[in-house]
């Protein structure tokens, strides 16, 4: 009876964390049928007005992060600085793209006809001390776009964090916690599209 019980609560759980995964990603403006078709697609990725943890404003929570460093060991925190923003630039989209194409049929082509822009609203970089830990979440938006004309939202999508009750393995670097999240969104992203242009 004990074993019925568990097995029970273990497949209320599974379908809970099913239909969360399902409400992760929302349609909130236009139409994504357009990319019906397309064997090819663009992307982009942006920072603008991000929120890093506690800190409402991204340079905030770089002067903070760069002065703990400083003060730990003179030279890390700027070299922090400068890894940050390779990361941005390189790191975090291309883990995102790696997740994305996990579950959309399609391949990454920098002149295709349609541009996906990722723009990250919120970026929680979670910690992992001993057994303590949180994993790391983005919030963002998507936004298609025609390559040649960017100035129309043909479509655009909410992305919201993973629930924190879902555990994704031991991460002690922020780098590798932060591109997990970005990987994770990009797969919801890839099947939420694939799912909605059938």
């Amino acid at each position: 009876m004990k074993t019925i019980k568990i097995f029970v609560t273990i497949f209320f759980t599974l379908l809970g964390l099913n239909s969360s995964f399902a409400q992760e990603v929302d349609l909130t403006k236009g139409d994504l049928s357009v990319l019906k078709g397309e064997t090819s697609i663009n992307f982009e990725f942006t920072y603008e007005k991000m929120s890093v943890g506690d800190f409402n404003k991204e340079a905030d929570y770089i002067k903070k992060r760069i002065e703990e460093l400083n003060t730990k060991e003179p030279g890390t925190g700027d070299k922090w600085a400068v890894e940050w923003e390779e990361q941005k630039k390189n790191y975090f989209g291309d883990k995102f793209m790696l997740g994305f194409f996990k579950t959309y049929v399609a391949k990454y082509d920098n002149s295709a006809k349609y541009t996906l822009i990722f723009n990250t609203r919120a970026l929680e970089p979670g910690y992992q001390v001993g057994v303590s830990k949180r994993n790391a979440g983005v919030d963002g938006t998507v936004t298609l776009v025609e390559t040649a004309k960017r100035d129309k939202k043909i479509a655009v999508l909410f992305v919201e964090r993973a629930p924190e009750t879902k555990w994704r393995g031991a991460a002690f670097d922020a780098k590798s916690r932060i591109g997990d999240a970005y990987y994770m969104n990009g797969q919801k992203v890839g099947k939420f599209i694939e799912k909605n242009i059938k």
